[in-house]
Formats: structure tokens, sequence, C-alpha cells
């Protein structure tokens, strides 16, 4: 049995603190999973099998198993079961992972993957003393992002800020400030102009939130205005908030179901899926070997590959993925623009990726696409999509 994508919905990605910060997370996927229903009336609700969204985080109002929080509020029969995954930014690809081999084993006919995160609404965090009436100082632990409450057995080269992991991929690979600066504005540059010409129609409001278009997009950015912005990282770095990722707010939500399930033409066959694990250093290189292990699954190669959605988690992370991608046109590569420009709200970005790669192919009439994503720790998720 194969599993397709039927269609994709996501929200827009807002920008920490701003246009979605007053929106709970469970709130978010709720009104995602209930637009993507609205818009498939074929489907009745109480035919899906499972929803399966993705959560980096779980320690606020995501927490609980935020899936199921979101089927409930949605207005979806209790009958239908959800179940949060975390594999952190590749949480809601690792949603769509399971998805598709849950279909293709037999097990389900039609379910929903994708995921959600809060980054402005992320809480702070305390350990509970070890002894009771403690007087010890008690530390607060923001969970936004990064490393915390880090097991001191873990060397230390692991748990580097991940702003200083792009760092050394910028040094290993020779590439220079100017180069992620023009990377960054590139994708910031596609994002607009794509948004612009009705290229992001997956895009669907959330109730309240009147925010409509994704609020990390800056259509007038140029090398020159990036190249002022000081090292996010190092005092003499290259890495800065201009050719990093921000932090983001969003949900994504894929439908994904067996041949024949819906009455409709799916958008694109699930055809490859890979994940890989590297040092954590060294994680933005990852979606490298998980991409080659997806396409070997499918039965391709990067010749017959036609577009390409790699999460841009950092400028140098991206730029050093390309260099172990000879064989692939970075022309391909995010050609709507990509994380920089668009957000990265963690548990969110698989969900965009697969999606819009999957309305782009059938926008296009069919080709074979790639969706890759770096992962905190030292991993990375990739899957393949032919249409």
């Amino acid at each position: 049995m194969e599993s397709f994508v039927y269609d994709a919905v996501r929200t827009p990605f807002g920008r920490h603190g701003r246009g979605l910060a007053a929106m709970r997370p469970d709130d978010l996927a709720a009104s995602s999973l209930a637009a993507l229903i609205d818009r498939n009336p074929d489907l009745a609700p109480e035919r899906i099998d499972e929803v399966v969204l993705g959560d980096a985080n779980q320690a606020g109002e995501d927490n609980r198993n935020v899936a199921r929080m979101a089927v409930l509020l949605a207005g979806l029969p209790t009958s239908v079961p959800g179940v949060t995954v975390n594999r952190l930014c590749g949480s809601s690809l690792e949603s769509v992972i399971q998805a598709s081999r849950s279909i293709e084993t037999g097990d389900a006919s039609i379910i929903i993957a994708g995921g959600v995160e809060s980054m402005s609404r992320a809480p702070w965090v305390a350990l509970k003393p070890e002894q009771a009436y403690s007087s010890a100082p008690t530390a607060l632990h923001s969970t936004t992002l990064g490393w915390r409450m880090t097991n001191s057995r873990m060397p230390a080269a692991w748990t580097i800020p991940l702003g200083e992991t792009a760092e050394l991929l910028a040094e290993r690979y020779d590439i220079s400030r100017d180069e992620q600066d023009a990377f960054a504005v590139r994708s910031h540059r596609l994002a607009a102009t794509a948004w612009d010409a009705g290229l992001h129609a997956e895009v669907i409001p959330v109730p309240g939130a009147g925010l409509e278009r994704d609020e990390g997009i800056r259509a007038d950015a140029t090398a020159e205005s990036l190249a002022r912005l000081a090292p996010a990282f190092r005092p003499e770095g290259s890495v800065t908030a201009g050719n990093s990722s921000p932090l983001s707010d969003g949900a994504s939500m894929v439908l994904i179901g067996a041949e024949g399930s819906l009455d409709q033409e799916p958008l694109a066959r699930i055809a490859g899926r890979g994940a890989y694990g590297n040092d954590p250093d060294q994680f933005g290189i990852a979606p490298v070997e998980a991409a080659n292990r997806a396409l070997a699954r499918a039965g391709r190669t990067w010749a017959d590959v036609d577009l390409v959605e790699l999460n841009e988690a950092f400028a140098s992370q991206s730029l050093a993925c390309l260099r172990l991608w000879p064989e692939l046109d970075p022309e391909l590569v995010n050609i709507h623009g990509g994380a920089i420009a668009l957000g990265h709200p963690l548990g969110a970005s698989g969900g965009r990726l697969v999606g819009h790669l999957a309305h782009e192919l059938r926008r296009r009439g069919g080709g074979v696409g790639v969706a890759a994503i770096c992962i905190g720790v030292g991993q990375a998720l990739a899957v393949v999509l032919e249409a």
C-alpha cells in the first residue's frame, strides 16, 4: 500500500512576541486542524484514523498531548485519537513519516499529521528542590530554544549553543559572512515575491489574530542592510540575527491517506523517507545523508529532483549542505523562500516543508521533490515526494 499527501495548510508564521503571541499553541493547532477539514468537505471527521502532531517544547500550554487537545478543541468526534511526537525541529516531519508508515502497513487509511509551536509562550521552568523547604536559590530556565538542565555527563563540545554550531560549519566549509548574508537576502526576496504572486496559497488565517502573512519577511533586505548587523554568537563571528532563522510561532497540518481513501486526486505520493544522526555540534549537515537515504529508498538520484525544501536554520548550515550536494543545482532549493524569511516554529516547520512542496509539485504538473530538515542534538529527517 502507498501513502499520499492530499492537502496541506499552515498558519502564517509569527515572529516571537508579535502577531501570534497571544494565541495558545493548542488553539493554534485546533484552528489549523479545523481549517484543513473545512476545505476538504468530503472528509467526514469520523473517518480520520489518527491525528499526529509534532511539538518540540511541551512544557507549557502544549502539555498533556497537544494533538489530543487539538482534536477536542477543533470539535472532532472524541473517537478520533491524537498523539504528540517530539523530534525537536523535525517533529512535524516525523509526524508525516509516522503517518505514512501507518498507512503503508494498513493500520490506517486517513491521518492528519503536522505540528505546532509557540516559542513566544514557551514558559520558564524550575527544577523541584531535592529536599523539602530548601533555602537554596532556584534557577529558572527558558524553554524557548536550546540546551537547558543539561546532564553533566554530556560532552561539553556537544552542548554548545546552536548558533555556535553554525559558526563551526562556516569555518569548516569556508563560508564567508558575505555568502551567508546573500543567502539570507535571497530567502527574503523569494518569499516576498512568492507571497505577492499568491504562491503560498496553503496559508490559512488564524481566527482572532489578524495576521495574514508570514511576519518575518523583509522584502527590503539587502546585503548592505544585513552587513550592518553585529555577530550574534562570537565577537568576530559571521552568524547574525539576519542570516539565521527567527524565533517563531505557528502550526501546520498535512492530510495523508491511502490511494482512493478520499474522493479527490492527491497532491503527491510519499516515495521515500530517511533519518540520520551525527555529532550534535555538526547537526546542521545531517540533512545531507538523510536526504541521500530517502532518495535511495525512493529509487531516485539527485538527477531526478526538481525541487528541494531545505529548512534554513542558519544560512551557514544551509550553504554547508549545498557544499555537500555538489550534484544539486542550488536554484532548485527553497524557490519561494525559506525559514530565514518565513520563520521556524520548531514543531511546525517540517509540515510547512512537505505541504508547500506538495502544493508546488501539483501546481507545476508533477515532478520529484525533497523536504529535509536539520534537528538539534545531531539528527535530520528527509522525505521524497513524487507527483
